[in-house]
């Protein structure tokens, strides 16, 4: 009879003691966590774009925005990596794509020199993610290209150099992902045993995913979740994920408290379905305001205790471009601080995209956005 790896290894995974190093590693994972309290993504560099090229990449972040980063008070840099680009030169000899590594490499270190710790964050597309929901075949591609950059970043500093094994995994079945992940943590410890791993839960890594995940054996290890909540207020205008996204504007937040239905249905009136407007009605039937984010948040504050383990929101953020700004910074403001209050490191998505802290044009210096930066409790420039 055979077994798929993501079986095999879910059951030596979820059966193994932990032994002393394990609880070692935990202190160790413990004590690093606090390199990840303040965070920033740089997206749309190293992933999430086709144009990898010297030109895009020297001019879309640069040095002077490390800096930057590091003068706003940032304290860690979550930096997404595509694996697909990393895969194009197999000729090379450690397997990787040299050109893109060089700049890669160029990134990582200007980061370290600024006093920014890293996350090497695996963040394919999710064409590349399907592969892993669909065969071992897959899996073990996978497996083989962390075993191949872990290694080649096992010479810098563990304790601000991390590992995230894969953004949003897309994988639904969580017992299938619990076996891939452990199967890949595995992997990078044969060839990083210093370096700290990030690990989240299947799909989307949501809360939800989190409160399902089983912590790996491996004790070295800091969990991740995201946080969108509520998508209607934080995706409002947003082209992609649900349709109905797209027609919406101004959404303000905390949500109010309408005096009449006809004050609400000044809101809902945009969008033309009924079952899409009967789900924007009850974001604001919900009430949604700091006391029920911070009752979402306490949920994974419950569940890292309850398993002894580090925990990290590396993605959370409002859609910028049709939300009112200071709508907008409250519900940064409310999210940062519940993660706070809770001792939950966090990292803002994202830098200079369309969740951003700045704004910036090719070739021009990037521009601050002061009310985020007071949101996010930080000192400014």
């Amino acid at each position: 009879m055979r077994f798929s790896i993501g079986f095999m290894v879910m059951v030596v995974a979820l059966a193994a003691p932990v032994a002393a190093q394990d609880r070692a590693g935990v202190d160790t994972a413990f004590a690093r966590a606090q390199h990840l309290r303040h965070g920033i993504n740089a997206s749309e560099w190293f992933a999430q774009s086709g144009d990898y090229s010297a030109a895009r990449i020297d001019h879309y972040t640069d040095a002077e925005d490390i800096a930057l980063m590091a003068r706003l008070g940032f304290d860690h840099v979550r930096l997404s990596i595509d694996a697909a680009a990393l895969e194009q030169d197999p000729r090379a000899a450690d397997g990787l794509n040299g050109d893109f590594v060089a700049r890669l490499d160029r990134a990582v270190d200007t980061m370290l020199a600024d006093g920014l710790a890293v996350e090497i964050d695996m963040h394919p597309s999710d064409a590349y993610k399907q592969q892993l929901r669909s065969g071992d075949e897959g899996v073990e591609r996978f497996t083989a290209l962390w075993r191949k950059l872990a290694a080649h970043y096992a010479n810098r500093d563990p304790e601000r150099v991390f590992f995230e094994i894969l953004n949003e995994p897309e994988v639904s079945d969580p017992y299938r992902w619990a076996g891939i992940q452990a199967h890949v943590a595995e992997a990078i410890r044969q060839v990083a045993p210093r370096n700290t791993l990030i690990a989240a839960g299947a799909n989307y890594s949501s809360l939800h995913d989190l409160l399902q995940l089983e912590p790996l054996a491996d004790g070295n290890v800091i969990y991740t979740f995201h946080f969108y909540e509520p998508h209607e207020f934080t995706h409002q205008g947003a082209n992609w994920g649900v349709a109905w996204w797209s027609e919406t504007q101004s959404i303000p937040y905390p949500a109010p408290n309408f005096a009449s239905s006809a004050d609400l249905q000044a809101f809902l009136h945009e969008v033309p379905d009924a079952a899409d407007r009967a789900e924007l009605e009850n974001y604001f039937l919900d009430g949604w305001n700091a006391r029920h984010i911070r009752l979402l948040i306490d949920e994974a504050a419950d569940w890292a205790r309850a398993h002894h383990v580090p925990l990290l929101c590396n993605e959370f953020g409002a859609y910028r471009a049709y939300a009112d700004p200071v709508s907008r910074a409250n519900w940064i403001r409310d999210t940062r601080t519940a993660l706070e209050a809770d001792g939950i490191g966090w990292a803002m998505w994202d830098y200079r995209g369309g969740f951003g802290v700045v704004t910036k044009q090719d070739g021009q210096p990037a521009q601050v956005d002061e009310m985020t930066v007071r949101a996010l409790g930080l000192r400014g420039r």
